[in-house]
């Protein structure tokens, strides 16, 4: 027979008062816990792609979006050339194009009404030259292709006259007309001048041909008679008057002042002698021991037209070309058993200076206005009206 146990009331009573503290108390702490602390959230590594908290179907359209800028970009960057030429037009790119076969086209001198037969002195062989190339050739050799391009112009009818008055007038071999020297005037084929210009060849020569095509069938004139149109590189500030050079005087060689080679690289120059140099050069006999006595006179222009040095006597031309000196315009001083001559300018000084003519050419002056600044009194006629029997050759 089970016993059974029996509960007092007022055990029942405290129980149910104590459980009822024990769940006050379990809510004030959760109330509390919901008032002071912050959820924590639940880091998950990326490359836990399997759990709950990483869905790839989530993450898809921001891919697709990087996707879409990265080709929109792509396609930017390989139409923007396209873009360009749309913006700017096709008629802009065919102007370049057709301006970059200009350059390249080599121009052609005009047609001559003669040739011209010239030595080539390092073969020896004598070539017939057609006479607008030959002066283009002469134009390359004896002025810089740098140069303005009407001072070219200028040469290019001084190289022109020159030769017509030589094939008139001048002394005639029984081989050739002209040596390609500076005996006449310099002269280099246009392979020649390839060979010295290289990349450059081809916009200079075509600037020269332009000057030579400019002036064709033009030479100067005076009285109706080719003239002797006399240049040289670099005056000392002032051409000179032909006679106090040469022997004659010729009325239209008149000295003319020529301020602008002052600018030219070769205006000063210096070269220095021993004692027995000179000697050699002179073929006299000075004293070694003792300051020689040196007098000089001058012309108009300021070249030394006579020296005197003990008791020889030369002119100034004598002294520029026994010496090599590049003017006859000069100074001496003495230094220890030594003759130190400085120089103004290069070239006999007879004519049109070529930096003259250049630094005119800078100032706007035509070829026209040049060379009748350098030739007085001088015409600028053709050649079949002065020389009908060249032409008609």
């Amino acid at each position: 027979m089970k016993r059974h146990h029996t509960v007092p009331k007022a055990w029942k009573k405290k129980k149910s008062s104590l459980k009822k503290q024990i769940m006050k108390s379990q809510q004030k702490k959760l109330s509390y816990k919901n008032e002071q602390v912050t959820p924590v959230r639940k880091i998950i590594p990326l490359k836990n792609r399997k759990t709950m908290y990483f869905n790839p179907r989530r993450h898809r359209p921001w891919k697709l979006t990087t996707s879409l800028i990265l080709a929109v970009l792509l396609l930017f960057i390989l139409a923007f050339p396209s873009m360009i030429v749309a913006f700017f037009g096709e008629n802009k790119q065919n102007e370049i194009a057709s301006l970059e076969k200009e350059t390249d086209a080599a121009v052609e001198v005009g047609s001559s009404p003669f040739s011209v037969a010239v030595m080539r002195s390092n073969v020896e062989t004598v070539e017939d030259i057609p006479l607008e190339t030959y002066v283009a050739g002469v134009v390359a050799s004896e002025m810089p292709a740098e140069f303005e391009l009407e001072a070219l112009k200028a040469q290019a009818l001084a190289a022109r006259t020159f030769t017509v008055n030589h094939l008139l007038h001048g002394e005639n071999a029984a081989k050739y007309d002209l040596t390609d020297t500076v005996q006449h005037q310099v002269y280099k084929s246009e392979q020649e001048l390839q060979k010295d210009w290289g990349s450059e060849y081809t916009a200079k020569m075509n600037k020269i041909k332009e000057a030579v095509n400019a002036t064709k069938g033009q030479i100067l004139t005076y009285n109706d008679a080719p003239i002797t149109a006399a240049f040289f590189s670099t005056s000392n500030g002032y051409t000179e008057n032909s006679e106090d050079y040469w022997e004659n005087e010729v009325s239209y060689l008149r000295s003319v002042e020529s301020p602008w080679d002052e600018e030219s690289p070769k205006f000063l120059g210096q070269q220095t002698f021993t004692i027995t140099q000179i000697e050699s050069a002179l073929e006299v006999e000075l004293p070694k021991d003792a300051p020689l006595l040196i007098e000089l006179e001058r012309t108009e222009s300021g070249r030394v037209s006579e020296l005197g040095i003990e008791e020889y006597s030369f002119t100034g031309r004598d002294i520029r070309e026994k010496l090599d000196l590049k003017s006859s315009d000069f100074t001496i001083k003495q230094n220890d058993g030594h003759l130190i001559f400085t120089t103004e300018g290069f070239g006999h000084g007879i004519g049109m200076s070529q930096y003259g003519a250049n630094g005119m050419a800078k100032e706007g002056k035509t070829y026209e206005e040049i060379v009748h600044y350098f030739y007085k009194d001088v015409k600028i006629s053709t050649i079949n009206e002065t020389a009908p029997t060249l032409v008609a050759k």
